[in-house]
């Protein structure tokens, strides 16, 4: 017998908003001081009236246009009813049969081969977050608080069809989802404080010996706040779900196996039940009386499209056809985030070679941002002075070394209140004696003398020992401060032959 992994998901991101989805407190994260967040409306208190935060469904709107979905020209609220401490009203406002966005798709890179695997979206629907438990863990007590800061924090869902196919695409699809909403601004994404959580419904498609196809339950794994833990949850629960069909048999598959939810704990790297899943017929939806529908236009739909930008994978395909870089080199640039996308473009446009700039930027430019823990909004040197620097390398008047010299200069010796320049540069390759040596006939000079007491490390090179010719250019570089390190190897190497 072989079986098929099905994982569909589904994705909660807070949107970046000052104040919550239908009131006006704060959504800052504050978990030192819980329930101070609040008011009537989030609390559920009665009388009180929500009011739709406009800047909340703008930002759900442009969530579900970077995932390629259609919006819904008339969209309404459903009240889910379910009885949870940490939910004061008694249900959710959300959206249930006409979501304000459906079907789209997000493409990701798959595996080793770098096949690209459509991830289908079933829809986005934006609707209240609720509070949070806190439970005793200590074993000298059974009492939980609740915290309701996060209480009516807007909320878009994503929910993907069951279109992945392994743990590893379904941390390539999230990583690929947090840089697409980080890019387009809607979402900080920080999934430490939960801004961007995961449930992961998994199940198998198992193919008996006679070619049929048996599926095990779904079973949904709730509020993963990780990728990492994603990865490892789903590849436990499709481990432990192949072990109890190879020990039930059909009867795991069997129609109506109860859906279940479990958690995941990484201490164990284990899920545990918590309840059977429930159906939508469980939640009594129904409209919400307090809240009316909401329409798009065509209009709305063009501003909001006007203010979004390039998207990550477009943007990644345009380095590497625009600036000749290689898949990898493009990734690593694009994934670093939108500012240092900015400023690697800014560069490489500037100086005129793609790869020369991505490699400064991706080595040099940040390891000294790690060193001196900047970002590269903070960081000194900015692109049009990085690109002068490299375009004195290109126009041969510094070297590789040199550079660096500069570069480093540059960063440590200027003073915090006035700016980096191009100027600068030059003040640097001057008083430190970096130009590059145009007087051959110094260079000729010094090549002789190299030569004449360097007979054994010629010998040896003639002999095979192609390092013996480093050591000798290490000599003439020596004698010769600021001769191009290619000039000196290929008058060497003449010097070398007529000898």
């Amino acid at each position: 017998m072989s079986y098929e992994i099905i994982i569909g998901l589904e994705i909660h991101v807070q949107l970046q908003t000052n104040t919550k989805i239908f009131c006006g407190c704060p959504t800052t994260f504050n978990p030192d001081h819980p329930n101070v967040q609040t008011c009537p409306v989030c609390l559920g208190l009665p009388g009180a009236l929500p009011v739709l935060n406009e800047r909340a469904y703008h930002l759900g709107v442009k969530t579900a246009l970077g995932l390629g979905c259609q919006i819904a020209p008339y969209t309404k609220w459903d009240r889910k009813q379910y009885f949870y401490p940490d939910l004061p009203k008694g249900y959710q406002i959300s959206q249930y049969d006409l979501p304000f966005s459906h079907d789209g798709h997000v493409d990701v890179i798959s595996g080793e081969s770098s096949s690209v695997r459509r991830v289908r979206i079933l829809r986005a629907h934006l609707e209240e977050d609720a509070g949070k438990n806190t439970h005793d863990e200590s074993g000298r007590g059974r009492d939980s608080k609740v915290d309701l800061n996060r209480a009516g924090t807007p909320l878009v869902e994503i929910v993907t069809e069951p279109d992945l196919r392994s743990s590893e695409e379904a941390r390539r699809f999230l990583e690929e989802l947090r840089l697409m909403l980080t890019y387009l601004e809607v979402s900080d994404c920080n999934m430490q404080e939960g801004s961007l959580r995961c449930d992961a419904n998994v199940n198998l498609h198992v193919t008996q010996p006679d070619g049929t196809k048996v599926p095990t339950p779904i079973v949904e794994i709730k509020n993963l706040n990780s990728f990492r833990f994603t990865e490892q949850a789903i590849d436990y629960e499709v481990s432990r779900q192949w072990e109890a069909f190879q020990q039930t048999g059909i009867r795991m598959g069997a129609k109506g196996g109860h859906k279940r939810t479990v958690g995941f704990d990484p201490a164990r790297g284990t899920t545990y039940p918590l309840r059977e899943k429930e159906e939508a017929a469980d939640y009594r939806y129904f409209p919400d009386p307090d809240l009316v529908p909401v329409t798009t236009t065509a209009e709305r739909l063009a501003a909001i499209r006007a203010e979004m930008c390039e998207l990550p994978a477009l943007r990644r395909q345009r380095l590497i056809d625009e600036f000749q870089l290689t898949p990898y080199d493009a990734a690593v640039i694009i994934d670093q985030g939108r500012a240092v996308a900015d400023y690697f473009e800014e560069v490489a446009t500037a100086c005129g070679e793609g790869k020369q700039a991505a490699n400064w930027l991706t080595q040099d430019l940040q390891a000294a941002m790690k060193e001196r823990g900047e970002t590269i909004s903070s960081v000194p040197i900015r692109p049009p002075v990085l690109a002068a620097l490299l375009n004195r390398i290109n126009q041969k008047q510094i070297t590789i070394k040199a550079a660096r010299e500069v570069f480093s200069a540059l960063l440590n010796d200027h003073d915090e209140e006035i700016p980096v320049t191009e100027a600068r540069i030059d003040e640097l390759v001057k008083s430190r004696g970096l130009a590059i040596v145009q007087d051959t006939g110094a260079i000729d000079t010094a090549i002789a003398a190299v030569v004449e007491r360097s007979a054994k490390a010629i010998a040896d090179y003639k002999g095979g020992n192609e390092k013996a010719i480093g050591a000798l250019i290490g000599q003439v570089m020596k004698g010769v401060k600021g001769a191009d390190p290619q000039l000196v190897r290929e008058k060497l190497l003449e010097a070398i032959a007529k000898s």
